[in-house]
């Protein structure tokens, strides 16, 4: 199968229902995602949302992946480590050289580790609050 670029929202689109297919079937973090996301296609639009508007500047999402993320935290007792980060970038990665070549998907990458780094350590911020409330 010859790989493409990433040109358009109908190819994040794609790089996005692809990756999350291997998130949901992970054994080590699939169980994050399946029981907080009850409406798995509205999620998806709103993930091709944020990733369009990260590649391509398309202002589309007006979500708040900060405060998303510390709910998903707080539900499972502050469990989430690196590691479960570190599954989901791998995945990330992985989605993104099967199907796709060029420089969006060395963007992507770059922009997919420092979005981690971030949430991860906003999450960890956020503990020390609730520790300290």
């Amino acid at each position: 199968m010859s790989k493409k670029q990433i040109e358009n929202r109908a190819d994040v689109s794609f790089l996005v229902h692809r990756f999350y297919e291997k998130i949901r079937a992970d054994e080590e973090i699939g169980f994050y995602f399946n029981e907080m996301i009850k409406d798995w296609d509205s999620h998806l639009e709103k993930l091709t949302d944020f990733w369009e508007m990260n590649l391509f500047g398309v202002k589309k999402y007006n979500g708040n992946p900060i405060a998303v993320h510390n709910e998903v935290d707080a539900h499972f007792n502050e469990q989430i480590t690196s590691n479960e980060f570190g599954i989901w970038l791998n995945h990330w990665f992985q989605t993104l050289d099967e199907y796709f070549e060029g420089e969006n998907v060395e963007i992507l990458k770059r922009r997919a580790r420092k979005m981690s780094t971030f949430l991860y350590m906003s999450m960890f911020e956020h503990r020390k609050k609730d520790d300290n409330a």
